[in-house]
């Protein structure tokens, strides 16, 4: 670069360096940070996003923004209580016996043969504006066609040029209901909801045979096949007949299982090439909820941005619990919801440039990682929790909440080492659980946020007993009013009376060795495995941990190829069916592709657990549940883990959240102060310009003598010219 060029390019320098005001450091360039946005992040992709699919937590985060199912939970109140969503009202329920008498809403569960319930939806709601819904001239489905030709090099669904709507009617409802048995969609809840919805086992058959019959794939037009458990009788109501009682059914129609997806949808989905370049309802959702999913790269961002077509009579709450206008809940009460013009999630593998950002304003809200707990968080004498002076200053506060959640180590109870009903396998697992010190883990790995579990039932759940009541007396001693771990002496005394004396098979020698499947650990991974070598080694087993990706490990949890295995579970809804059936044998995942990964089974477990799930709370229930819950101790599926404690950090820019995990579709509530965001940011990210400026006066400074010199050699080449 010329001498010339060099001193004016540093000049310039100068003068925006003085001049600049932005913040350097923003991940969302073009995003204002004085809009209406959330910025959101989430750590694993979600792997469904087909309401009929999908079941997992950070699945969830997306779909209940987008579905709309009849039933939703009121967003204040506590207990959690029931309101209509897509539903007029709450549905009708009728009950009958088996001459078709109609029976008392309080008859006992055992004389009723079935129940009927019936849901009328609100009129006017409409659908996410689609290309499944564009019409040509004919009013004929404008992307229709019998071949892949036509798609031409569309990849996304922005690739459409055209979109339209439609009214929401019953006959969707239907079709989704109806898509929980389509053979090539595998939901996880078949097999529960065939217990229920009259006709769906013999539906689900019959669709298994349509495919299998068919010259190629294509679409199974659900339509045509009736399903004798669902009945549409007008444009805004249908019903669906189950049988027995089952009054757990509602919650389930809170989750978007039973959310509405119209066949247009389907069909367009269904069409030849589609499936090749992501174009599927699994992608791309399509709901009639507040929000729709504009931008899909799981990897590495994903967006959701207000639905025009949102119905506009649903608007925030204007009660509550006691306390809640006192901490601003009810400040919005009666606007029109959602509150929020988009949401943009970002992935974040590790957890500090997670907090970090969090920490710059450009996440609104953050959960609280061992990694920053100390920096976050105060402990006080008496075990109380509260916000570190740091965040205080910087207006940021701090929610707490029991998740209704346990986390596990589950064994297969199809393996021939650990699983299986006789006594060897059960005094093994009983010694592994016992050696396992859960109050140890949830110390160092979780900073106390946790409660060792005794059973599947968390806190705050009918079945759950406080105190000694609750307690497992296989594992635990009540000493002194607390319960205290067995000693390891105990698991010892197990392990050789299951034939393993010092961790050696009795009979052939060999070291026992004991294999735990996972998908991989994460951040802190490595510290985890070695305390849970180091437990192992306790009672001379050896531990070996079978690390995969997540396809793979849910393939052999699929195929019960696992021994030992993470998992958790986070209640669907507020009752002990929701926790008690991850071990009632007919959801065997093996045998049922259900929700039972250990796959076990016991007679008088799953009989007691067909007992208790018609029935209301009482002291009736708890006794069958008290009885169940022995059960599962003696036999010890499970090492129970740990009843998880939620930590929430949010900056004062964001308004209406609150605790309760139950509560899934809680974005359309909240609210965003973009100025004091704004404000925030532009502080806390003001650049550093001394460096900057004093290079640019370095640079200055060491041009200036070359280009004095340049100047001087200039003038006298031009004198000596001239003469």
């Amino acid at each position: 670069m010329p001498i010339r060029r060099l001193l004016r390019s540093s000049m310039l320098g100068l003068a925006l360096l003085g001049g600049c005001a932005d913040v350097w450091n923003n991940p969302y360039p073009g995003e204002g940070a004085g809009e209406g946005i959330l910025y959101s992040a989430f750590i694993s992709r979600p792997k469904h996003l087909d309401p009929v699919q999908a079941y997992s937590e950070d699945e969830a985060t997306f779909l209940y923004q987008i579905y709309e199912p009849p039933l939703q939970y009121h967003y204040l109140k506590r207990p959690y209580t029931l309101e209509p969503a897509a539903a007029a009202a709450m549905p009708s329920v009728l009950l009958y016996d088996a001459s078709g008498k109609r029976l008392a809403p309080d008859a006992p569960p055992q004389s009723v043969a079935y129940s009927v319930y019936e849901v009328r939806i609100k009129p006017g709601q409409m659908y996410q504006p689609h290309p499944a819904f564009a019409k040509d001239a004919g009013g004929n489905a404008l992307y229709q066609w019998p071949d892949s030709e036509r798609l031409g090099d569309r990849k996304a669904i922005s690739d459409f040029s055209d979109t339209g709507s439609r009214e929401v009617v019953a006959e969707d409802f239907e079709y989704q209901i109806k898509r929980l048995a389509h053979p090539h969609l595998h939901s996880p809840i078949l097999e529960l909801m065939s217990d229920y919805i009259v006709g769906l086992r013999d539906y689900a058959k019959k669709l298994r045979d349509t495919a299998a019959g068919a010259a190629s794939v294509g679409w199974i037009d659900l339509r045509e096949y009736p399903l004798s458990g669902v009945e549409v009788v007008d444009r805004y109501t249908y019903r669906i007949r189950l049988n027995g009682s089952y009054p757990q059914f509602p919650y389930w129609l809170a989750m978007p299982f039973f959310a509405p997806v119209p066949f247009e949808v389907d069909r367009f989905f269904a069409q030849p090439g589609m499936a090749e370049r992501n174009l599927t309802l699994d992608w791309w959702p399509v709901g009639s909820g507040p929000f729709m999913l504009s931008e899909n790269n799981p990897n590495s961002r994903m967006v959701l941005v207000r639905n025009p077509n949102y119905r506009r009579d649903e608007t925030y709450p204007c009660e509550g619990e006691p306390g809640d206008e006192r901490a601003g809940l009810l400040a919005d009460c009666g606007k029109v919801l959602p509150l929020l013009d988009k949401v943009v999630f970002t992935r974040e593998k590790e957890s500090i440039p997670y907090w970090n950002k969090f920490l710059q304003g450009y996440y609104d809200a953050s959960g609280v990682s061992s990694d920053n707990f100390d920096q976050a968080v105060q402990m006080g004498g008496q075990h109380d929790v509260s916000i570190s002076d740091e965040m205080q200053d910087k207006g940021i506060s701090l929610l707490t909440s029991v998740a209704p959640t346990v986390m596990y180590m589950g064994f297969n109870m199809l393996d021939p080492v650990v699983g299986g009903a006789g006594e060897r396998a059960r005094k093994l697992r009983l010694a592994i659980s016992i050696a396992l010190d859960q109050e140890e883990f949830i110390s160092v790995f979780l900073n106390g946020r946790g409660v060792p579990a005794m059973h599947p039932i968390p806190p705050g759940i009918f079945g759950y007993r406080e105190g000694e009541a609750g307690v497992n007396p296989l594992v635990y001693d009540w000493v002194d009013g607390k319960p205290r771990r067995k000693p390891v002496s105990e698991a010892r005394k197990l392990l050789a009376e299951a034939g393993y004396p010092n961790g050696r098979d009795l009979q052939s020698g060999e070291p026992l060795v004991i294999y735990l499947d996972t998908t991989g650990t994460g951040v802190g991974g490595k510290a985890q495995v070695d305390w849970l070598a180091k437990q192992f080694r306790k009672i001379d087993v050896q531990l070996v941990v079978r690390s995969t990706d997540y396809n793979r490990f849910q393939d052999k949890i699929r195929k019960g190829n696992a021994q030992l295995f993470y998992w958790g579970w986070n209640a669907d809804y507020p009752d002990p069916e929701n926790l008690l059936f991850l071990l009632y044998g007919p959801q065997g995942k093996v045998k049922s592709h259900g929700e039972n990964a250990a796959n076990y089974e016991n007679p008088e477990f799953d009989r007691l657990f067909e007992r208790m799930k018609a029935m209301s709370d009482g002291p009736e229930r708890q006794a069958i549940i008290d009885r169940a819950i022995a059960i599962l101790q003696h036999d010890a599926p499970w090492v129970w883990g740990f009843y998880e404690k939620a930590y929430s950090l949010q900056h004062g820019w964001l308004h209406n959240r609150k605790p309760g995990r139950m509560i899934r579709n809680g974005l359309k509530y909240q609210r965003i102060d973009g100025e004091a965001r704004a404000v925030a940011r532009r502080e806390w990210n003001r650049p550093e310009r001394w460096p900057l400026l004093l290079v640019a006066l370095l640079v200055t400074a060491m041009g200036l003598p070359a280009w004095l010199d340049y100047r001087r050699r200039e003038r006298a080449t031009a004198t000596v010219n001239e003469h």
